[in-house]
């Protein structure tokens, strides 16, 4: 069991920035993946971006460049850190984790973020 705190939402002007946290409740090192999802009113959850074990990640196109996602073991937490915000990207932020390939996998709660002048 895995218990996933986020942290660092808020209400943010476009084109400021914001860095969201993600504390686990045990050590990552040995975790597979871990990664950050969003979901905004009446749509789908979708990926925002993820980091493998190994240090690699991968972003989805549309906060490419603008997002980045790392992963500090000593300290069990995961960040995504946003910048040059638009009004697109206001949605609940979750972070997630894959303890290995074939799961289990554990949500946080959510953190709301707003992007809004």
């Amino acid at each position: 069991q895995v218990q996933l705190v986020e942290s660092g939402g808020g209400l943010v002007q476009p084109g400021g920035s914001l860095r969201l946290s993600c504390a686990a409740s045990r050590s990552i090192i040995s975790f597979n993946r871990m990664g950050w999802y969003r979901q905004q009113p009446g749509k789908e959850r979708e990926l925002v971006a993820v980091i493998t074990r190994g240090g690699s990640t991968n972003y989805t196109d549309s906060v490419k460049g603008r997002f980045a996602i790392s992963r500090d073991n000593a300290q069990n937490t995961v960040y995504l850190q946003m910048t040059s915000l638009k009004l697109e990207d206001t949605a609940v932020y979750y972070c997630n984790v894959d303890l290995t390939a074939y799961g289990p996998r554990y949500w946080g709660q959510g953190t709301q973020v707003t992007v809004s002048s």
